[in-house]
């Protein structure tokens, strides 16, 4: 049986087509005008709005192309940090390690840009 969402339930389980009378309304509470917006931002706080996003778009951008292309430079395969760990080394070394880097580059170049593309200011 589908309901409607909107519809009240049902006053008792027995009696399904009876459905229970609106609640009575509370006097003394103006209920909110429909034509009331909610109060725009101060321009301060829409400021900050666009250096959070501004710095959010960078720091993606940059490390997305920083994921996508250090992988591929000698510099990955040959740090010193990973010499005492030669298992470690050829696995960091493999084709999978580096291609996993740079799919997460890619990704966070992308949510980068999707983040940029879908910001929208407060009216």
């Amino acid at each position: 049986m589908i309901s409607d969402p909107k519809l009240p339930f049902a006053s008792n389980s027995s009696s399904v087509g009876e459905l229970k009378p609106p609640a009575e309304p509370v006097y003394g509470v103006d209920p909110a005008p429909a034509s009331v917006s909610p109060p725009s931002p101060s321009a301060a706080r829409l400021w900050l709005r666009r250096i959070g996003v501004l710095l959010f778009v960078f720091l993606c951008a940059t490390l997305g192309v920083m994921l996508m292309i250090l992988p591929w430079r000698p510099e990955w395969s040959d740090n010193p940090l990973l010499l005492p760990y030669p298992t470690l080394r050829a696995f960091v070394a493999s084709g999978f390690a580096r291609g996993v880097s740079t799919g997460l580059g890619v990704l966070n170049v992308w949510i980068g840009f999707y983040e940029a593309i879908q910001y929208r200011e407060e009216e």
